[in-house]
C-alpha cells in the first residue's frame, strides 16, 4: 500500500515538473520567436529565422565575419529594393535600392533622423556621442561641434599634420636602413594617432617613435570586440533592458576609464588655465560651457540634462574614430598604388606639377588642386568601405514610394555601404582599382545613394574634410619621396576581414619603399 502511495506521489510530482518545464519552455520559445513573423506579415522578402538567433547565429557565435554576413543577405535578394532579417529577435530592414537609400539619408531625412542606438551612458561611455545621439539632442550637439571643423579651423591643422608626417618619413628612412620592405599598418596607425592627438587636442603623443602606447592600444581595443563585448552586443539585440539593469558594459572598462580620465583632464586643464587654441578641444570646451555650465540646450529635465561626460564621450569618439579609420584608408591606398604603378605614377606627376605651381608649399591651394588625388581616394573609399554598414531608425511612419509597405516608427534599418560599393550593377568589375570611376563625367552618370563611405545628408560624418586633408598631406609627402612597391610579403588579394566590425587588413599591409633619386 505504501509503495502504491509513494509511486502515486512520485508520478504526481513528475507530472507537475513536466508541466512546469512545458510552461517554461513554451514561454521561452515565445520570447525567442515572437517577433519572427513580422516580415512574413508585411510581405517583405526575408530568410527564415532560427529561434532566438534569428538569421545571425554564425555572426553572434563569431563563426562568420560581419562582412560575409551582410554580403550574404545583400546577395540573397538581387532584384529587391529591400529585405528583412533578424538580428537575434530584433527585426531589421536592409535597404538595397539607391533611390530609397538617398530618400532615407537625404530627401526624407526627417523620417529617419536617428541611428537607433538606445544605450545608457552608465554602460556605454559613447552613448551621448554624436554617433549615438538621437533627436533634438543630436541636433544640439551637432550644432555645437560643427564649428570645430570649419575651413578656417582645418587650415590651422596643416602644420601639425606636416610635423607628424615628417616624423613618419623619418621612421620610414630608419626602417629602410634595415630592410626595403616592412609592415605599415601599425606604423600608419601610430601616425594617425599622433595627428589627431596634436591637431585636435594639442597633445604631443609621439606614438610614432614610442610605439604601442595606451592611446593606440585602447583605441584598437574599442574597435576589436572580445567575447565579452560580443555577448553584450548580442544581449542588446535580444533584451536591451536587461543590459541596462545588469549594467553590462559595451566597451572594455580599462579603455573607457583611460579615455574618460584623460580627456576630462585635458578639458579641465585647458579651461582652468585659459589655454586657447583654434582646435577641436576649444570647440568642446565651448560646448561644455554652453550645454553644461549655462544649460544652453533643449533638454532641461534632470533626466536629459547635459553633463561633462557628454562632452568627454564626443572627445573619445573623435579621437578613436579619427585615428583608426583614417589610418586604415591610408594603408589601403598605399597598397593599391603599389599594385598599380601606372596610377601611382600619374598621381605623383599631379603632386609634383601642382607642388611646383604653388612654390613647393603644401598649402590649402595645393590641396584643392589635387583633382586626381580626389579620384584615387574616392576609389579607395569605395573599394574598402571602412564602415561596412550605416544605421538608421524610423522616427515616424514612412510610406515607401511605389510600394504598399509602411516602415513603422522605431523600425531599425541598415544600409549596406560595402555591398553597394562593390555591386557590379553600379561599379562594373568592382574588384579592379580604377580611379577613373570618379571623373566628373562618370560621377554625373551615377545614381545618388551609390557612394556613401562617409554617410550622406545631415548626418554626414562631421570629420570628413579633416580626414581628407590628413590623407592628402601624408600621401603627397610620401609619394614625393618614395616609390611604393609590392614585396614578397604583400598579400594579393589582401585579406580585409580583420577583427572587429570595420573593414581592415587582417594580416597587416607589407610594402616596399624605394627612395626617389632627384635628377
Amino acid at each position: 500500500m505504501i509503495d502504491v502511495i509513494s509511486c502515486s506521489i512520485i508520478g504526481l510530482l513528475s507530472s507537475v515538473y513536466i508541466l512546469y518545464a512545458t510552461v517554461f519552455l513554451s514561454i521561452a520559445y515565445y520570447l525567442c520567436t515572437s517577433t519572427h513573423d513580422k516580415w512574413r506579415k508585411l510581405n517583405v522578402p526575408y530568410t527564415k529565422p532560427l529561434p532566438l538567433f534569428g538569421n545571425s547565429m554564425n555572426l553572434v557565435l563569431a563563426r562568420e565575419h560581419p562582412m560575409d554576413f551582410f554580403t550574404g543577405l545583400y546577395n540573397r535578394f538581387p532584384d529587391e529594393k529591400l529585405c528583412g532579417f533578424y538580428q537575434m529577435t530584433t527585426p531589421f530592414l536592409m535597404i538595397r535600392d539607391p533611390k530609397l537609400i538617398n530618400n532615407i539619408m537625404v530627401r526624407d531625412f526627417s523620417y529617419f533622423t536617428d541611428h537607433g542606438f538606445d544605450t545608457d551612458p552608465s554602460v556605454n561611455i559613447l552613448a551621448n556621442s554624436l554617433f549615438m545621439l538621437n533627436g533634438d539632442r543630436w541636433r544640439t550637439m551637432r550644432q555645437k561641434l560643427s564649428p570645430g571643423f570649419t575651413s578656417g579651423k582645418l587650415k590651422d591643422t596643416h602644420d601639425q599634420i606636416k610635423e607628424c608626417t615628417d616624423q613618419l618619413i623619418n621612421i620610414v628612412d630608419d626602417n629602410l636602413k634595415v630592410s626595403d620592405h616592412f609592415e605599415i599598418r601599425e606604423l600608419v596607425g601610430n601616425f594617425s594617432t599622433d595627428v589627431i592627438g596634436m591637431s585636435a587636442f594639442g597633445l604631443k603623443l609621439d606614438t610614432i617613435r614610442n610605439g604601442n602606447l595606451d592611446f593606440r592600444k585602447f583605441g584598437k581595443k574599442i574597435f576589436q570586440s572580445d567575447f565579452k563585448q560580443l555577448f553584450v552586443q548580442a544581449m542588446m539585440l535580444f533584451c536591451p533592458k536587461l543590459v541596462t539593469i545588469l549594467k553590462l558594459k559595451q566597451f572594455p572598462d580599462d579603455a573607457a576609464d583611460f579615455y574618460g580620465s584623460m580627456f576630462r583632464d585635458v578639458l579641465e586643464y585647458r579651461d582652468r588655465n585659459n589655454v586657447i587654441r583654434n582646435d577641436v578641444t576649444q570647440t568642446l570646451i565651448q560646448a561644455k560651457k554652453d550645454l553644461v555650465t549655462n544649460n544652453d540646450g533643449d533638454d532641461s529635465t534632470s533626466k536629459n540634462k547635459w553633463t561633462e561626460m557628454d562632452i568627454v564621450g564626443n572627445a573619445i569618439l573623435m579621437f578613436v574614430a579619427g585615428a583608426e579609420t583614417v589610418s586604415i584608408t591610408i594603408c589601403f591606398c598605399l597598397y593599391q598604388l603599389a599594385l598599380n604603378k601606372d596610377i601611382q605614377d600619374k598621381l605623383r606627376e599631379e603632386i609634383v606639377t601642382t607642388n611646383a605651381k604653388h612654390g613647393g608649399q603644401l598649402n590649402n591651394d595645393f590641396l584643392t588642386n589635387l583633382h586626381y588625388m580626389n579620384m584615387v581616394l574616392e576609389e579607395v573609399s569605395r573599394m574598402y568601405s571602412i564602415t561596412m554598414i550605416l544605421f538608421r531608425q524610423a522616427t515616424k511612419n514612412y510610406e515607401v514610394p511605389g510600394q504598399s509597405l509602411v516602415i513603422e516608427k522605431g523600425q531599425k534599418i541598415i544600409i549596406p555601404a560595402y555591398c553597394i560599393h562593390n555591386d557590379p550593377k553600379y561599379y562594373p568589375n568592382p574588384g579592379t582599382f580604377d580611379p577613373e570611376r570618379f571623373s566628373t563625367e562618370e560621377k554625373a552618370k551615377r545614381l545618388n545613394g551609390t557612394y556613401i563611405p562617409f554617410g550622406d545628408g545631415p548626418r554626414l560624418c562631421i570629420g570628413k574634410r579633416f580626414a581628407e586633408l590628413e590623407m592628402k598631406l601624408v600621401l603627397s609627402k610620401i609619394l614625393l619621396k618614395y616609390e611604393v612597391l609590392p614585396c614578397e610579403k604583400t598579400e594579393v588579394p589582401i585579406n580585409i576581414r580583420g577583427a572587429g566590425s570595420i573593414v581592415n587588413p587582417k594580416n597587416g599591409v607589407w610594402l616596399s619603399f624605394k627612395p626617389i633619386v632627384a635628377n
